[in-house]
């Protein structure tokens, strides 16, 4: 997103992020998104790790880089606008708290992405940077990239353990490859079907092609793209296939036997975003699960009456993180770390925005009424059991059981761009 404080009309920003990795599977028809509707996966308490089974019977160690999507965004209100020192206090929980070994940066703002990027840097963190824009001319998002992509580099110069990915699912956010000025009309396109799938495939080919060459330009580290999951992606671009996963399906060997069919490029998979909103039932929504807002109310509204449940998300994001062990894939990035304007309001759940929400901390305000109040965040019980299982799985002897390989020392910084170009100086 570009960074500014509309809401998208009418849809807001906060909830468009929340759902957009979904978005592309109901519009297209994706099969395994909106599964079966008997037994939750997740059967497992959070917290304790699955037993080897048939999923991780394959002798590989488990997954490599465990990680949280960190947004980075300027926010509806002065209240959630971006910030330096609430982005130190979350990197700081991310490595400490949540026990992860990764963090994917992704967003907007060179700076901003620089800086956050930086951080992690300092604590030792793997960083998968992943600059976004929404709704900006092809240009301009390609030149986001490659700033952003120029800094990534600067710090893999120094030591840090970073990759960069040129973007996600660009037939959604980059205008001039399905019809729509805008995400929204984008979206009315695909669910009207009033588009050309050769043409948009043809496209979206082309402009994957120009980001993967701006990206190798400014980047000699591994790249990567996060796709949905129905895209046709010709992965020889990349170093790493990247795939946003929010399927759902009753049994934890149906997510294998999906999963497997993005292995078939002989590279590394990423599951570059996965999670669940926070009440009963959301899994089966799979990537839509937002969608029971009603922004046109002020304030907005919860439609419906959906059952609040921390317990529902937090099963559903440690099932599929056993799955992703059992298998061996090199990441899995769960969505997201937080959603700053979705706050939760124990007091008045038809209000209650964090229920619509895919992040795994639970913002509060001083003052619910106001949008532009100070607030603080806490841990769902999504994080809690996130962090266990992180924490147990770091232990474990493999690749992915060495958090901050490359450690925190202070000495990270921005450095020149390569050929002394987009010097970027953040301390």
């Amino acid at each position: 997103m570009r960074g500014d404080s509309d809401t998208n009309g009418g849809l807001s920003r906060a909830g468009f992020l929340a759902g957009m990795g979904g978005l592309g599977a109901v519009a297209l028809g994706i099969g395994g998104t909106a599964g079966a509707a008997a037994t939750p996966l997740g059967r497992i308490p959070p917290g304790r790790p699955a037993p080897t089974g048939p999923a991780g019977a394959t002798g590989r160690r488990g997954v490599r880089y465990r990680s949280v999507c960190y947004t980075l965004l300027d926010g509806e209100s002065p209240g959630t606008a971006w910030s330096a020192r609430r982005m130190r206090h979350d990197i700081r929980a991310v490595a400490r708290d949540l026990h992860a070994n990764s963090v994917k940066v992704t967003g907007d703002g060179v700076d901003r992405i620089a800086a956050t990027s930086t951080e992690a840097a300092e604590h030792g963190l793997h960083i998968w940077v992943e600059p976004t824009l929404s709704d900006r001319p092809q240009r301009e998002t390609l030149e986001h990239l490659a700033e952003s992509g120029r800094h990534a580099e600067a710090l893999r110069r120094q030591g840090a353990d970073v990759q960069l990915s040129v973007g996600c699912e660009f037939w959604l956010l980059v205008p001039g490859i399905v019809p729509g000025a805008t995400v929204l009309d984008r979206i009315e396109t695909l669910r009207n079907g009033t588009y050309d799938p050769v043409d948009t495939q043809r496209k979206l080919d082309d402009f994957t092609a120009r980001a993967a060459k701006v990206g190798r330009r400014v980047f000699r580290g591994r790249l990567s793209y996060a796709a949905a999951q129905s895209d046709e992606v010709d992965w020889r671009l990349f170093d790493i296939v990247g795939i946003d996963y929010y399927s759902y399906f009753p049994r934890p060997e149906q997510y294998a036997r999906e999963l497997r069919r993005y292995l078939r490029w002989g590279k590394p998979l990423a599951i570059t975003e996965f999670g669940t909103c926070t009440y009963e039932g959301a899994p089966a929504a799979g990537g839509m699960g937002w969608d029971l807002v009603d922004y046109g109310k002020n304030p907005p509204e919860i439609i419906g009456d959906p059952v609040r449940s921390e317990r529902t998300q937090a099963r559903y994001l440690t099932g599929l993180l056993d799955v992703f062990e059992g298998l061996g894939l090199y990441a899995a990035m769960a969505f997201e770390f937080l959603t700053a304007d979705a706050p939760h309001r124990p007091d008045s759940p038809r209000h209650d925005l964090d229920l619509a929400s895919y992040a795994i901390v639970k913002p509060f305000r001083n003052d619910p009424a106001d949008p532009a109040s100070d607030w603080h965040w806490e841990p769902k019980e999504a994080f809690r059991a996130l962090a266990a299982r992180y924490g147990v799985y770091g232990k474990q002897p493999g690749p992915g059981g060495n958090r901050g390989a490359y450690g925190g020392n202070g000495r990270y910084g921005a450095g020149p761009g390569r050929g002394g170009e987009g010097a970027l100086v953040i301390r």
